[in-house]
């Protein structure tokens, strides 16, 4: 039984990390904040509660991993580093700026970046060489990736599964970030993916599905999932709103790249505070 408190401080976590991730945005004026409110309460999860991480020793060789493939969400990923100290927290404010640490996408001159995020559907190509090489190497460590739902749009993303399923990689663990809209619109009307359990099932996977902003069933699907080892992948997916906190965000293809203005950040701001965390799902 997952404990309350637990529960209840991940969500205040991950309603602090929202403000963090949109005065990143905002500052810097460019920047993606759509698809970075859908993955913040997952990533919380991750980092507060499963993955086995040593902020003082980022390298450190037998740490799990975790692939951010969807790498224009960045901001929800600095966010997390940043509030476990992996870096000063000052270093948001230098997001997208030229000479600073924190660039558009994930680099891995970052301290806690695993994987330097650019074209979609190479991350979770490039975990698969990881959990694989962790299965050679016999360390006990799981990989974590995280993928968009417009990704998987990409070939890509098809082709790693095939692999993860025929190489019985059950210390690979996908989380689908499955918030309905892409760059240009609703992810159903530019290409619909159709019965996506179904389709990872057909590849050989386990699948577990959740409301990705509920922190009750997240943290019970990161236990079930960290637990299976019947040889075989793992994907968790995540149904989630792009925009998850801020009303005029909200399943807006127009927010997956933009950043707020002036008013438009206030506004969002405020909406964000008035989030009861014992109701937020």
């Amino acid at each position: 039984m997952v404990k309350k408190d637990l529960v209840l401080e991940l969500k205040q976590k991950a309603k602090d990390l929202r403000k963090e991730i949109l005065t990143m945005v905002y500052k810097a004026q460019s920047g993606h904040p759509g698809g970075s409110l859908s993955e913040i309460d997952i990533l919380v999860a991750l980092y507060n509660y499963k993955l086995r991480i040593d902020p003082k020793n980022p390298k450190w060789e037998d740490r799990d991993r975790f692939v951010l493939s969807k790498g224009h969400a960045s901001p929800g990923l600095y966010s997390v580093l940043a509030d476990k100290g992996y870096f000063p927290k000052s270093e948001l404010d230098g997001f997208r700026k030229i000479n600073r640490m924190l660039q558009g996408h994930p680099e891995l001159s970052t301290p806690g970046i695993d994987f330097a995020g650019g074209s979609l559907g190479q991350g979770i190509c490039f975990a698969v060489g990881i959990a694989l090489a962790c299965k050679l190497d016999k360390k006990k460590c799981k990989i974590y990736a995280m993928i968009g739902d417009g990704e998987c749009q990409e070939g890509a993303v098809w082709e790693a599964s095939m692999s993860a399923s025929f190489h019985k990689l059950d210390n690979f663990i996908v989380i689908l970030d499955k918030n309905q809209v892409q760059e240009t619109g609703m992810t159903k009307d530019v290409m619909d993916l159709g019965d996506v359990s179904a389709k990872w099932k057909a590849f050989g996977w386990n699948v577990i599905e959740i409301n990705g902003h509920d922190m009750e069933q997240i943290v019970k699907a990161l236990d079930k999932a960290e637990k299976l080892e019947n040889k075989k992948p793992t994907i968790i997916i995540s149904n989630t709103i792009k925009g998850k906190g801020v009303s005029f965000m909200e399943l807006n293809y127009k927010f997956h790249g933009k950043a707020p203005n002036d008013e438009e950040y206030k506004k969002a701001m405020e909406e964000i505070e008035k989030i009861n965390i014992k109701s937020f799902k």
